[in-house]
């Protein structure tokens, strides 16, 4: 198959862009570095010329409400695009309990984009992941500082980058599920959890304090983060992970 990886010069993608190559695929990253502009639309009929799938990756540069206006272009011009060329099938990669987080601009951001797709003219698969492994840095280093961080009690069910790799190659490559199927990691922490076991893998003597007000993650409340039963779990454990990370 010929599938056209939207952001596949990112994080995920280029792994993606990898694995399809690696499965004698023809997988061809398309980003502004490739000369492809979603906001604009420049590069992109060229880009989806003779595609049988799209997967789109791409990521709004801002997690504000700007997000919003990234994901509805992108969405539109993405389809009016995979329309004309005959693309058969649609893939977008997600957040698992994106439509329950309504607070917070960038889910509502990319809640906007599934339901663009949904409504869309081909059919589509929507890939929800928890959140990856590798954010765990960034999510540290919004609330701390030299002596402390500050993390909420959210519970979360994170994966590997790696894993999340495996699951989109495994949708773009089948058929079109014409709805969405949910990817975690096998165990589920509390956050400030997480951070405590991040900083002794790092062997950062810094405290967790347990603040239900500190960072992105407060504003979530229960299990809306986490896989349901129906779920595809990830092999790989955070606890394994973060050993070899550092």
């Amino acid at each position: 198959m010929k599938l056209i990886v939207i952001g596949g010069t990112g994080r995920i993608g280029s792994q993606v862009v990898q694995k399809l190559t690696a499965a004698r695929h023809e997988a061809v990253p398309a980003a502004p570095s490739t000369g492809v502009d979603l906001i604009s639309g420049n590069g992109l009929d060229q880009a989806l010329e003779g595609a049988d799938v799209v997967i789109n990756l791409a990521n709004s540069p801002t997690f504000d409400e700007a997000s919003l206006d990234f994901f509805r272009t992108s969405m539109h011009n993405l389809l009016a695009a995979g329309e004309s060329a005959g693309v058969r099938h649609q893939v977008v990669l997600s957040i698992v309990g994106v439509d329950q987080v309504p607070q917070l601009d960038y889910y509502r951001a990319k809640a906007l984009q599934e339901d663009l797709l949904r409504q869309g003219p081909t059919p589509y698969s929507i890939v929800r992941a928890t959140q990856f492994f590798e954010f765990m840095d960034a999510v540290l280093s919004w609330t701390s500082d030299s002596d402390a961080v500050r993390l909420p009690a959210t519970r979360l069910q994170p994966m590997a980058a790696a894993d999340v790799v495996d699951a989109v190659v495994e949708v773009s490559t089948g058929t079109p599920l014409r709805g969405i199927r949910n990817f975690a990691g096998p165990d589920v922490f509390p956050l400030d959890e997480l951070g405590r076991i991040t900083l002794a893998a790092q062997h950062d003597n810094r405290t967790v304090i347990t603040d239900d007000t500190a960072g992105m993650f407060a504003a979530i409340t229960g299990d809306v983060l986490t896989a349901g039963p129906d779920a595809r779990l990830a092999p790989t454990h955070y606890r394994d992970w973060i050993q070899n990370a550092h």
